[in-house]
């Protein structure tokens, strides 16, 4: 399985949560709600879940081996980066404008 597409949702400034990302693979399913966390100076994925009555979460959808999910994470967090430097080239493009 492949992953074909990473969009970035949306980023955030504030907050350990540092993005929503969507994910499509073999271009044929797509994930979306996928967090970006920042946490003790690390970048990591939580996959998408739900609340459950007792108010614990659980998974709706997540890797079966530690193997895919290194390779999804990789490949999540590195088109994040790539999106952050994205926008800051654009802002300092913008205030170099002005």
């Amino acid at each position: 399985m492949q992953i074909t597409d990473i969009k970035i949702r949306k980023l955030f400034d504030e907050g350990p949560m540092k993005a929503v990302v969507s994910a499509t693979f073999d271009g044929q399913l797509a994930v979306h709600d996928i967090k970006v966390i920042n946490a003790r100076d690390k970048y990591f994925i939580v996959m998408p879940s739900k609340k459950n009555p007792d108010g614990t979460y659980r998974d709706i959808v997540h890797p079966i081996n530690a193997e895919f999910r290194g390779m999804l994470e990789e490949q999540i967090i590195a088109a994040f980066l790539a999106e952050l430097e994205a926008v800051k080239a654009a802002e300092a493009a913008e205030s170099s404008a002005s």
